[in-house]
């Protein structure tokens, strides 16, 4: 395993042929995003069957609309002017013209107050109401623009009155589960009911397709708790987060929302311009490279690309650099650094007991690899969240349980179908771990199971010599031998 941070990457149904992911795959990609805005059911199958084509092991995620205000369309890009006053209504049927914005949000006039400010097209234009009418805005132009189509639009510290999902996100989730895709990122996630109204569509359909949460205003911020208890995870979504809140903000609140994911056991993704140079450019700029070797020490699971891989001229060079600061970061993160993962419930929690002290021995006892079997994945997360510095090897029953993983910081993945020599999965994964030459014969490692089988839990902690185990297989008895 080259790298233990995992990196989801952007990919358009312009660019998704079987070569293109492979290429990504082998750079380091771990999880495709499709992003829902710019793609209909034909570009989704197509992202589908290549990655498909490529491995097993990567995840899929498909973002949601969500509850977000654009513009409407206009017939060419409309010149705004400082100090042009312009009218602005909540109407979807009507084109925005000179003079008019029309937005897509259509009890628009009816949320704003007198002095709020509306920033558009991730803020390049700023906005401020001078007037307040029962259908309509009057708004003061506060820099020179040029307007085009369908731009973001942005009402800082205003809670906008939309539902949760709108009809095009219910039809693209229906499609998710009939595809089985892994995860769903959550656009615009305010509370713990936005994921509950997913969760509720998921479960009629008994999907096990997982939540992801995307931060992306300071409504989400503050209801981070209840979020995670709902959430499978969390992306911080910069870009909006940065428009919603004064930008400033954005480094701290990052590395809060981090601790708070570490801390509940659930992956977290920073996401947004993390390369966005190299999108023209084949190198990162310095700030670019700090920035996601911050991330890291800020103890991330996953780091995200957007233009970079969906648009970008160099997509495979900008996740195999990504790549590369991450192996560089991890080596040089402090240990003193390390996000403290409470255990409220020690003596009932056993998989997250063991978890720790498995982490611990990768310290003490100078342990090499960890090594687990899973149906579900929980040992393997919460062997993540403990961030240690030996690699997890997840033996999986279940496909799916394989690219789950594919968020946890950490976690080599692998599925296998279940046999009745239970034994055999862990010799097999300690021949891996030697083959990839991520052991040798004389060093220890951990292997974490249960004795129960599917739903038993994890029960025992095994620390062994890989040699000795190896030469004698015969003799081994892990306390799950029959």
């Amino acid at each position: 395993m080259l790298k233990q941070t995992k990196i989801v990457a952007t990919v358009s149904d312009k660019r998704c042929d079987v070569p293109f992911v492979a290429d990504l795959f082998h750079a380091g990609m771990n999880v495709v995003r499709m992003n829902s805005a710019h793609l209909d059911r034909e570009g989704f199958d197509q992202i589908i069957q290549s990655v498909r084509a490529v491995s097993n092991r990567i995840g899929i995620l498909m973002d949601t609309k969500g509850p977000e205000v654009r513009t409407t369309m206009c017939d060419e890009p409309i010149a705004i002017r400082t100090g042009e006053k312009i009218r602005m209504e909540g109407n979807p049927m009507q084109k925005t013209q000179p003079g008019h914005i029309f937005v897509s949000y259509p009890g628009f006039a009816h949320d704003l107050q007198l002095g709020d400010t509306i920033l558009i097209d991730d803020g390049e234009m700023e906005l401020r109401v001078v007037e307040k009418h029962p259908e309509y805005l009057l708004v003061e132009a506060l820099n020179d623009a040029l307007l085009g189509s369908r731009k973001s639009v942005n009402i800082p510290g205003v809670r906008i009155n939309l539902p949760s999902l709108t009809v095009k996100d219910r039809t693209n989730i229906l499609y998710a589960i009939e595809n089985r895709i892994d995860f769903i990122a959550h656009s615009f996630v305010r509370s713990k009911q936005d994921v509950l109204d997913i969760q509720q569509i998921l479960d009629e359909h008994r999907s096990p397709i997982k939540i992801i949460a995307k931060i992306e205003n300071q409504e989400g911020v503050d209801n981070i708790d209840e979020i995670l208890e709902a959430a499978y995870g969390v992306m911080i979504a910069r870009g909006d987060l940065g428009i919603e809140v004064p930008q400033e903000k954005i480094p701290g609140l990052q590395r809060v929302l981090i601790r708070k994911c570490v801390a509940a056991r659930k992956p977290v993704i920073v996401a947004t311009q993390m390369l966005h140079s190299m999108i023209t450019n084949p190198r990162p700029t310095r700030a670019e490279v700090t920035d996601v070797a911050n991330a890291i020490y800020y103890r991330t699971d996953a780091l995200m690309l957007s233009g970079e891989t969906a648009y970008g001229k160099f997509p495979v060079e900008a996740v195999r650099t990504m790549s590369t600061i991450a192996r560089e970061a991890e080596k040089t993160k402090l240990q003193e650094n390390d996000i403290r993962v409470p255990m409220p419930n020690d003596d009932i929690d056993v998989t997250a007991f063991l978890s720790k002290q498995a982490v611990k021995s990768s310290q003490k006892l100078h342990v090499k690899a960890i090594v687990t079997d899973s149906y579900t994945g929980k040992t393997a997360r919460n062997l993540a969240a403990f961030r240690g510095k030996a690699p997890v090897f997840a033996i999986c029953y279940q496909e799916r349980t394989t690219r789950e993983l594919s968020l946890s910081y950490g976690v080599w993945a692998e599925y296998q179908p279940e046999n009745d020599d239970p034994k055999q999965y862990f010799l097999d994964a300690l021949n891996k771990l030697l083959s990839k030459q991520m052991v040798d014969s004389n060093d220890r490692v951990a292997y974490l199971s249960g004795s129960f089988g599917e739903g038993g839990g994890t029960s025992f902690l095994e620390i062994n010599r890989v040699g000795k185990i190896l030469a004698g297989t015969e003799r081994f008895r892990p306390p799950f031998f029959k």
